[in-house]
């Protein structure tokens, strides 16, 4: 899912998405972190990590893991998960799940689960078929439903609008930010 909110990102931002490397989880990722860094100083790279509940903010656990970024480094931290970017643009995401917009959070950074909070979402759902793809079965002992992921990207790539997502997500508008900036360096 993190690929799919990346790419929209960069394609939005007037970038074309490379290969995408560290799809194996966060540790794996933060063992890599310093060699993707030196990449940068020659080339664009972005690094996408959930905050989950490792800091208190982005700024110390940004600073944990890349001390000095590279010139054409963008490092970013969704606060608290990715979830919460997708949330930030109600309007679609309340079509996408046939659930009311009030009941998505006007303020999605500020919720501690978002996943957890997705999956509530799902769970009121109008439509069957989200919540059976969305919803983990009873007894399953897993988070999310069997087609979480899939739903999700699916949302991503046809109706989210991170233009309207940055109005309710800073970190989201933080990371536009970056993107922008990134992608005027690397074609001038």
């Amino acid at each position: 899912m993190d690929e799919a909110v990346v790419r929209k990102l960069i394609v939005e931002a007037g970038g074309h998405p490379g290969t995408v490397y560290g799809k194996r989880g966060k540790s794996p990722l933060r063992r890599q972190v310093q060699g993707y860094n030196h990449a940068a100083r020659q080339l664009p790279w972005m690094i996408l990590v959930d905050l989950d509940q490792d800091a208190e903010c982005a700024p110390p656990l940004c600073e944990e893991w890349v001390p000095n970024p590279a010139p054409f480094l963008c490092f970013r931290v969704a606060v608290r998960e990715i979830e919460s970017w997708l949330m930030a643009d109600a309007e679609s995401l309340s079509g996408f799940l046939s659930v009311s917009p009030n009941r998505i959070a006007a303020d999605p950074e500020q919720i501690q689960e978002p996943k957890a909070e997705m999956v509530n979402l799902a769970r009121r759902s109008r439509r069957r078929d989200i919540r059976d793809d969305m919803v983990p079965r009873e007894g399953s002992g897993r988070s999310v439903g069997p087609a979480y992921t899939s739903r999700l990207i699916e949302y991503v790539e046809t109706l989210w609008r991170p233009k309207a997502a940055i109005e309710h997500a800073d970190s989201l508008r933080r990371a536009n930010t970056c993107l922008r900036r990134l992608i005027g360096k690397a074609t001038r």
